[in-house]
């Protein structure tokens, strides 16, 4: 369990911050800068949060863990030893059943609706709204991500989950808008 006596540390006066196995980084890091693309699409995750409810609402909350998850995955590299032996061992992973959960609502929620004709633009209504802007932002994380595991070891499950989530994002924006009815279509070369 985490236990947070002190809020600053001062460790990170300096531009550098620990990784979850001791290793110091400089705070752009690329994964660093993954996490913190993780930890914004969170947060937008939280601001949908204030006006959803009921399941979309539940689905919401078991994501914004799971992206702590990831944030934690992320923060141990996969190669990580400690003084005293292996430390990725031991690490939290994302896991394949939380990449299963979020197929399996990504398909009960797109069973309500009607096949796409045309791409959907951000909006509709402002929860609808929020989780495009949450999509994007777990976009720029999956982006991160990708180009951190052409330098080091990502765990397979992480980037699938973080691909996954993405779709499930979509998908809960379009039921968010009452099942896609207020969805604002793209319309091509509308304003040619």
């Amino acid at each position: 369990m985490v236990v947070l006596n002190r809020i600053y540390t001062k460790t990170g006066d300096a531009g550098e911050t620990s990784l979850g196995d001791g290793k110091r980084v400089p705070k752009h890091a690329l994964r660093v800068a993954a996490m913190g693309a993780v930890d914004e699409a969170n947060a937008a995750l939280g601001m949908v949060r204030l006006i959803t409810e009921g399941d979309l609402d539940a689905m919401l909350m078991r994501i914004q863990n799971d992206l702590f998850d990831l944030g934690a995955d992320l923060c141990v590299p996969e190669d990580s030893t400690k003084k005293g032996g292996a430390v990725a061992a031991n690490a939290l992973r994302i896991a394949d059943a939380q990449v299963a959960r979020l197929e399996h609502e990504i398909d009960a929620m797109n069973a309500e609706r009607q096949p796409l004709r045309s791409f959907v633009l951000p909006g509709g209504t402002v929860a609808a709204a929020y989780l495009h802007l949450a999509r994007t932002l777990v976009r720029r994380a999956e982006r991160l991500m990708t180009e951190l595991a052409t330098q080091e070891p990502v765990g397979a499950p992480a980037l699938k989950y973080v691909n996954r989530l993405s779709d499930h994002l979509f998908v809960a924006a379009r039921r968010a808008n009452d099942n896609g009815a207020r969805d604002v279509l793209w319309v091509p070369g509308q304003n040619r």
